[in-house]
């Protein structure tokens, strides 16, 4: 049997559902490992036909079964991909029945609705939020009076990544301030971030980590030396320490984690679209 499954995210939409979806279950099987693909807008027979021609001929070429997680929606489109003859995990399958039988109401099959704009206000926040997230990135806007949120650590320690994701997936007009060489050297909180104070979350990163980071960004450099890396870090975190700020280690976290979490401490219940 192949050391690598074939596995493969199928939508008739964007397939980030069945991605997500996939990604946790698979999380739970650390002893294997897989080869994953992303199918997305199957929305035709054609389209149905090729993908399943695909996921067979993945399936040959590693001498294992695919893996299908799929969130379609059209019962004719599901099984020509189920003709490709792989396991086949519908996302939606084991919730349906029991939440038509409570609601006493069917489902609607309507293609490419679990990310279809069904909401346009909401649609809007979340443009509103990433053109916040972009303008207020690494310091360059320090007007924060309408930000939700203010991301506070050294450069390269994830934080533009995290107000992206909380921008695009929670609608969180969320901001990021890099603590400057200036800053950590006057070991308390900037002038400008202390009006902020309630708004504000520290991140760090193991320094070894940083430096691998910085080494791509500007090889070589002073601002990637390992050294740097130490002592930047064990500044920031000190100072932030003093000042009573929450600090989140993003080293071995995801960015989805360390959104919940900052979510979580400061109070900011925000569905996810």
């Amino acid at each position: 049997m192949t050391d690598i499954r074939p596995v493969f995210y199928v939508s008739d939409g964007t397939g980030i559902t069945a991605e997500t979806i996939g990604h946790s279950l698979l999380a739970q099987f650390t002893g294997c490992r897989y080869k994953t693909d992303r199918v997305p807008f199957v929305d035709t027979p054609e389209k149905a036909l090729e993908a399943a021609r695909r996921i067979r001929a993945a399936g040959d070429a590693a001498g294992a079964r695919p893996i299908v997680v799929n969130s379609g929606m059209d019962p004719e489109l599901n099984a020509l991909l189920a003709s490709s003859g792989a396991l086949m995990l519908d996302v939606f399958a084991p919730f349906i029945a029991p939440l038509e039988e409570e609601l006493g109401a069917s489902r609607q099959l309507r293609v490419g609705q679990a990310h279809g704009i069904v909401d346009f206000d909401a649609y809007h926040r979340r443009i509103n939020a990433m053109n916040y997230a972009l303008t207020h990135d690494d310091g360059m806007n320090i007007d924060y009076a309408e930000a939700d949120l203010i991301l506070v650590a050294v450069s390269r320690a994830g934080k533009t990544p995290t107000c992206v994701y909380l921008a695009l997936h929670h609608g969180v007009r969320a901001a990021n301030y890099p603590l400057t060489e200036e800053d950590l050297e006057a070991e308390r909180l900037p002038a400008k971030l202390r009006a902020y104070r309630n708004k504000l979350f520290g991140l760090t990163i193991d320094p070894i980590r940083l430096q691998q980071i910085r080494q791509e960004r500007r090889p070589n450099s002073r601002y990637s030396q390992l050294d740097t890396c130490k002592r930047e870090v064990a500044q920031a975190e000190a100072m932030l320490r003093r000042e009573g700020i929450e600090l989140l280690s993003t080293t071995n976290a995801s960015i989805e984690e360390i959104s919940s979490r900052v979510l979580e401490h400061l109070g900011l219940s925000r569905g996810m679209f």
